[in-house]
């Protein structure tokens, strides 16, 4: 749990009010690349309105901790971090506490009860009123504490941020909520039902971003794959990324977040010859058995997937698959994981991430039978991970000695020559790293490298 720096980079000039003039205030983002941008339109937002974003709280007069409620995990997370501000506020450290996203959505009321030190509630959708909130707590006015606004039709507009991200990536999402329904996840409850951003909306904040310099665009939304159903009547990523290549000073295109369904043979071709996007896709797929898939309500089976599969690897050169399964969902049986176990192994995934089944209460996975001990979950978990170490390992050799790009994210601490940068196969904080020797070099360039070794999952390069 880290307080957000100051950003080092902004898409817009701010200079609407003087930083400072109504305050200062620490902010705390937790959770998934989707609230961070929530979190750059709030620093944005507060910027304008003239209150400084300060690196501590102990600079700080009051603190915003945007949580996340996902899992059981995260919410212990948020309540940690809510929890010290809240106890800076009881030493007279912080004049007060304001709370916001997906955990203040999900609990609403529950957490004030719960925490009733925590000055205001800001739901998912109220981000837009936190000036007003950071206003009233400011002047000590104790009304209005809670702000919720209904899931809006369209997704809301993600300009005039100020990120936090280095500033040569950025996360643009495209679209906000979700229709999918999965028996595990609480999303819809938090988020809504999906929304499409309009196209015309996602492509100027493309271009504000690239005039700021960044160089990558990572795509985010719950369900990417599903973009513009609801608002054009049918799926247009298509279109969505065939434009977005047009955009100048952009060089790479991430997509994050595919859904398999809505994976046309179109959007296919339109990845594998592409210049700007890269061949990484990250496709959460849960499970591969079929009872278990629909189970989760996934609406995709074990044929269908391999299909898939098959078919992106087939078309798409050198291809990097990075998916998610879930460990221990209610009524798996040792032979379902099994079935788990060997479909990992035979496809091989570039990159995996394993979770064990979390219960939430109000999901209707929860309500089902024969839940799984937690000691079973976790064993599956680290079986699953031991074997996918092996294949990532084994990945990560087949790199030596090959020549590719590198985008350069940091310098190595008081080594002049030495850097931290993220080849084709590594999204930036989900995915592994190469630590580049090179002269000349600068964050968001993208060099030419030889992988010279490996250090685990990381890779060791050499600037050409």
């Amino acid at each position: 749990m880290d307080e957000l720096p100051i950003a080092s980079g902004s898409t817009t000039p701010l200079q609407d009010a003087t930083p400072g003039e109504k305050g200062k205030y620490a902010f705390i983002s937790l959770g998934c690349p989707k609230n961070l941008v929530d979190s750059e339109r709030m620093l944005g937002l507060l910027q304008l309105d003239g209150y400084e974003l300060v690196p501590s709280p102990e600079d700080a007069d009051f603190a915003i901790v945007n949580t996340c409620g996902f899992i059981e995990s995260a919410r212990t997370e948020s309540f940690a971090a809510i929890d010290e501000m809240l106890e800076r506020k009881r030493q007279g450290l912080l004049r007060g506490v304001i709370v916001s996203g997906c955990l203040a959505e999900r609990q609403q009321e529950q957490l004030l009860t719960d925490r009733p030190e925590i000055d205001h509630l800001v739901g998912v959708f109220g981000r837009e009123e936190v000036t007003k909130v950071a206003d009233r707590l400011i002047a000590g006015l104790d009304e209005q504490r809670l702000v919720f606004k209904p899931a809006p039709v369209r997704a809301l507009a993600d300009t005039m941020r100020m990120r936090v991200t280095p500033r040569h990536f950025a996360y643009l999402k495209i679209s906000e909520g979700c229709d999918r329904l999965c028996t595990f996840c609480a999303i819809p409850k938090m988020r809504g039902k999906h929304a499409t951003k309009p196209m015309e909306d996602v492509l100027t904040e493309a271009h504000e971003l690239a005039a700021d310099g960044v160089k990558e665009l990572v795509i985010v939304a719950q369900d990417t794959t599903y973009y513009g159903m609801d608002l054009y009547a049918k799926p247009r990523l298509v279109e969505l990324l065939n434009e977005l290549q047009k955009v100048d000073g952009i060089e790479w295109i991430r997509l994050m977040y595919l859904y398999p369904m809505y994976f046309t043979d179109e959007l296919i071709d339109t990845i594998a010859q592409s210049d700007k996007i890269l061949p990484y896709l990250d496709m959460p797929l849960q499970h591969i058995n079929d009872r278990m898939l629909k189970r989760m309500q996934r609406r995709v089976n074990r044929a269908q997937t391999e299909e898939l599969v098959g078919k992106l690897r087939e078309r798409i050169p050198d291809l990097v698959l990075r998916s998610t399964m879930i460990t221990g969902f209610p009524g798996e049986t040792d032979e379902e994981f099994a079935e788990l176990l060997e479909y990992v192994e035979r496809e091989r995934f570039e990159r995996l991430g394993v979770f064990t089944y979390s219960l939430e209460p109000d999901t209707p996975a929860a309500r089902l039978p024969n839940h799984v001990d937690e000691t079973v979950k976790d064993a599956r978990r680290n079986e699953l991970m031991a074997l996918q170490q092996e294949i990532a390992f084994e990945f990560a050799d087949r790199q030596l000695g090959t020549q590719q790009p590198v985008i350069i994210d940091s310098p190595v601490p008081d080594e002049p020559t030495a850097w931290i940068g993220r080849t084709v196969a590594d999204a930036p904080d989900v995915d592994c790293v190469a630590y580049v020797t090179g002269e000349n070099l600068a964050p968001g360039m993208i060099v030419d490298c030889e992988v010279v070794a490996r250090s685990d999952y990381d890779l060791v390069a050499v600037a050409l």
